[in-house]
């Protein structure tokens, strides 16, 4: 090769394979300086497509390590059990609150002799509770009565509550959850904004509550995974999310799994919900543990991990057109290329298709895919075959080509099954709110704290995507699981709550 210091070779033959060697270099060097392009876009995107804060990270740390503490509490186990530990005192609650105060007698007769009871005196009981904008506090008065004939002490009990021992009502332990998991608030910023209100509320207190109450609700996040995985066809995903390893603070890359069933485009009869799962890893095992006994069609990326699945003739695979068409996008980002610009503009026609099916019966989809998407679709991958021997078989553009052509035939199902989708976007919108809260909380503290984490996305998003307020939803329900059968969880889901209460707001109340 030439270098500054030579001459070019005076014999036509040395001449021209300095040439062919020079030529050769130019296109090796534009070919990596393309993949830097590439790579650098990519890069940028990320580090500079969306503003986020330096958060405090060992109080994060905190907040997680605290959650799974209370997850895995025994509740039968007195607090006072054991070595004796010392507590921070309880402070009592602000007196300028309103109080909603309820008496709670065991009557007026003993059961044991029929005499009357007198009074002993009273026991009262106070628990913080949150109303949408403004904090309650609900009194419970428990009179003490004896009775004067044998003497017996009576007292009314105490209604069940979620956190037992505990102050917090039913709807503060919802605003805690979906301020943390649905606003993707972090505890410690919860607790100022409590602070202000003039409520006493540590970090730790906060991340206790969100432990209990995620184990508390997970037989219903159980429920949810079930509907899921009853469905035709389901749509598959996962996100990293960084995991603090014990001891040396270092993090590692964990997963967010997310399953979601919706049959709305097709005016499926089931209601929608997501399922989402938390694994300390990315091995292809999970979405098989997930899945195992599921028979029907799942939307999934190329993630080599779905193969399993498929090996198995229960499951069948549908490719994704949204990851094909990002492929192209990319390039278009970072460099000028008419090829993956026809290619986009080709993809654009597929999808005016499925505008137009949005909505239809599966019958008539299946019709309208026959008609105008088949064509489309056969065109679009006769042209990226043509495509492809023309240009650099190392460039960006050859390996989206060659993605595209992989993925194409494992998308034609979509073409034939109107309960079918065209891509995976349904567990990419799924996967928004994981994406928003790693922005606010960086990490999970723990393998404990990513399964609540979870617990509390499965039912806030599942909610919402029913249009449903996760936080009127999980007060009520929150109220009332701890003394639900657990046979009849299914009373709980959101879509059947709705329903309920809907009934008795119809209902007339009698005179």
């Amino acid at each position: 090769m030439l270098d500054g210091t030579q001459t070019l070779p005076e014999d036509p033959t040395e001449l021209r394979a300095a040439a062919e060697r020079l030529v050769s270099l130019a296109k090796t060097q534009a070919l990596r300086i393309s993949k830097l392009e590439h790579q650098l876009a990519g890069l940028r995107r990320q580090r500079f497509g969306a503003t986020s804060e330096r958060l405090k990270q060992l109080d994060l740390a905190l907040e997680e390590t605290e959650i799974e503490l209370a997850r895995a509490a025994d509740p039968a186990v007195p607090e006072d059990a054991g070595e004796t530990r010392k507590k921070p005192r309880r402070k009592p609650l602000p007196k300028d609150l309103p109080r909603n105060e309820t008496v709670l007698s065991p009557g007026e007769i003993c059961a044991g002799c029929g005499g009357r009871f007198k009074a002993l005196g009273e026991d009262v009981t106070e628990e913080l509770d949150y109303i949408p904008g403004r904090f309650v506090v609900n009194r419970f008065v428990r009179p003490r009565l004896t009775c004067s004939c044998c003497e017996t002490i009576c007292q009314a009990p105490l209604p069940s509550r979620p956190i037992e021992r505990g102050r917090p009502g039913p709807g503060l332990l919802a605003h805690v959850l979906v301020s943390k998991y649905g606003d993707h608030l972090p505890l410690y910023r919860q607790s100022k904004i409590f602070e202000r209100d003039g409520i006493d509320l540590d970090r730790s207190t906060l991340a206790d509550w969100v432990g209990k109450s995620t184990a508390l609700l997970e037989s219903l996040a159980d429920a949810i995974g079930r509907h899921v995985l009853a469905g035709e066809a389901i749509f598959a995903d996962d996100t990293p999310i960084k995991l603090q390893a014990p001891g040396n603070g270092k993090t590692k890359t964990a997963r967010i799994w997310t399953y979601v069933r919706d049959e709305r485009p097709w005016l499926g009869p089931d209601p929608p919900a997501v399922w989402y799962r938390f694994t300390v890893d990315r091995k292809g095992r999970h979405p098989t543990d997930h899945l195992a006994g599921y028979r029907g069609w799942v939307h999934a990326d190329g993630y080599a991990g779905f193969n399993e699945l498929y090996r198995k003739d229960a499951i069948r695979e549908v490719a994704c057109l949204a990851h094909i068409r990002r492929k192209f996008v990319d390039i278009v980002q970072s460099q000028t290329s008419p090829i993956a610009e026809e290619a986009i503009k080709r993809i654009a026609g597929l999808y005016a298709v499925e505008k137009q099916a949005r909505g239809r019966q599966p019958d008539a989809r299946v019709e309208l895919r026959h008609a105008h998407a088949r064509p489309l679709l056969d065109a679009l991958e006769e042209w990226l075959q043509v495509q492809l021997p023309r240009i650099s078989g190392k460039s960006e553009l050859a390996k989206a080509i060659r993605y595209a052509l992989s993925r194409l035939n494992k998308l034609r199902p979509y073409l034939d099954h109107g309960h079918l989708e065209a891509d995976n976007n349904c567990a990419e919108r799924a996967m928004r709110s994981v994406a928003l809260g790693r922005k606010n909380y960086l990490f999970v503290g723990s393998k404990g704290g990513g399964k609540a984490a979870a617990i509390a996305y499965t039912l806030i998003e599942t909610a919402k995507l029913n249009g449903i307020d996760p936080q009127a939803w999980l007060t009520d329900t929150l109220a009332r699981i701890a003394d639900h059968k657990i046979n009849k969880i299914d009373e709980l889901l959101p879509w059947a709550w709705a329903a309920t209460r809907a009934a008795n707001a119809s209902t007339p109340k009698a005179a």
